[in-house]
């Protein structure tokens, strides 16, 4: 494993500089740090500046190394156990740190990486853990619901219209998606693209919507299995796979991963064997916490799928989440460049620790926004949630096809997709929405005001 360029080394350097206000030249520097080989010591003064700590001044033989302004302070203050960055960044433990000063170097300074089967052996579930006791029980305070006894899911579906914008948005963005959080509750909601936009990224965002419902409206869905792995892959990915062969399916050919050095596994048969071993591996851990981040680690880092493997994994987090009816993890807020950091240091380094930083504060900023909140919220009603495109579609056809709003007429207009044990149900409910029907709740079904008020008079309304 590569070595991580250890924070006291690079103190000590800095504080070299800090002590010498005209600077110092490489030679210098060197005759002081004999410990460090000349192209180890280029290496950590690179580092050095790049991240602002010193300044490179002249060129060439006449190169000196000057302490920045804002050195010695932070060569004086402590380090917190955790510290926040001052780019848009989590907060960060010393571990954490370390991993994100090695991936921040330069390509060309990081060994290229092979799959490493002993990341995976190492694991024992229910022996090992990735997060600590104490750190679990924290995740379980944040995210349980006060009602313990609800059927599994009960959480996410009563929260699930907020959950469909918030987890489609965030981890779209993630993806480097530029749909804001309105223009994605628009598209959920009303089907209005945004303008501007391309294609792809439109169908990233209903690609989310879809495998969130699929996990959330049946609990029967969600189980961690390799059917469900796969599944969640054929939505995510559909659409947008230079070979439409490759949606829903294992991979058949070698990739490689942007911004690292980092070369998973290219053998088919190999791939297909690992892959239904992180899964059973991952069905074997108890606690849902654990379960959640195993899959976030380890789907990943396999690269099952010739592309959207990260998607995959963090909706594949939730299924737990779901089955325990704990608050799901929406990565809303969460910083693009240090999920991309810890996903690297996992990669590169088989380290997980910036992940868990990433993971721990994704989580309780996804508690902040449903748990607290779930107590003003309506439970939605999942026989609705379940029929609305029909619903939409019944009601508008009747307005514009200039019908009275009657049982009869419901009944002939019944589509085919409404179960024989749901039709009554269902045709009480579009009368309902005639009865609750004006020029202002008309445009959810694509009614013009006109056209409203022109059936309205014929018709009598609600």
């Amino acid at each position: 494993m590569p070595r991580i360029t250890p924070q006291t080394e690079l103190d000590q350097l800095a504080a070299l500089m800090a002590a010498q206000p005209d600077g110092l030249g490489i030679e210098a520097i060197q005759s002081q740090s004999k410990s460090l080989t000349r192209r180890t010591l280029q290496r950590r003064l690179a580092l050095l500046v790049k991240q602002g700590r010193i300044q490179m001044l002249g060129e060439a033989r006449a190169v000196r190394y000057v302490c920045s302004s804002q050195t010695v302070a932070f060569i004086q203050a402590p380090i917190p156990t955790l510290q926040a960055s001052a780019e848009v960044y989590v907060p960060v433990s010393s571990e954490g740190e370390e991993i994100k000063a090695y991936v921040r170097q330069p390509r060309a300074m990081r060994p290229p990486m092979g799959y490493k089967l002993a990341f995976l052996e190492q694991y024992h579930p229910n022996h090992t853990a990735y997060l600590p006791q104490s750190l679990r029980d924290q995740l379980h305070a944040m995210g349980t619901a006060r009602a313990q006894q609800t059927p599994a899911g009960t959480f996410a579906r009563d929260i699930l219209n907020r959950l469909l914008i918030d987890l489609s948005w965030a981890s779209s963005q993630l993806e480097g998606n530029t749909y804001s959080r309105l223009d994605t509750e628009r598209l959920i909601e009303f089907g209005q693209a945004a303008e501007g936009k391309n294609a792809l990224e439109t169908q990233m965002i209903l690609n989310h919507k879809q495998a969130i419902e699929y996990l959330v409206l049946d609990p029967a869905d969600a189980q961690v299995t390799p059917d469900c792995i796969v599944a969640l892959h054929a939505f995510l990915s559909d659409g947008l796979m230079a070979d439409p062969t490759a949606v829903g399916r294992l991979r058949c050919r070698a990739v490689e991963i942007g911004g690292s050095v980092y070369l998973p596994v290219a053998l088919p048969q190999r791939l297909e064997e690992l892959f239904g071993i992180v899964i059973q591996m991952a069905a074997e851990i108890d606690d849902p916490f654990e379960q959640a981040f195993f899959l976030m680690v380890h789907l990943p880092y396999l690269q099952p799928f010739e592309d959207v493997n990260k998607r995959v994994s963090r909706l594949a987090a939730n299924i737990p989440l779901i089955r325990h009816n704990l608050c799901p993890l929406s990565f809303i807020d969460v910083p693009q460049l240090a999920y991309v950091d810890a996903m690297i240091g996992v990669y590169e380094l088989n380290r997980i620790e910036l992940l868990r930083d990433v993971f721990v504060w994704a989580y309780e900023r996804s508690c902040q926004q449903y748990v607290a909140v779930k107590q003003n919220l309506v439970p939605p009603d999942i026989f609705r949630l379940r029929y609305r495109q029909a619903l939409s579609d019944v009601v508008a056809a009747i307005v514009q096809n200039d019908e009275a709003a009657t049982e009869a007429t419901v009944n002939v207009r019944l589509p085919p997709m409404v179960a024989a044990a749901d039709k009554v149900h269902f045709t009480q409910l579009v009368l309902q929405e005639f009865a609750a029907l004006h020029p202002g709740n008309a445009v959810r079904f694509g009614i013009r005001p006109l056209a409203l008020a022109a059936w309205t008079k014929r018709h009598g309304g609600a």
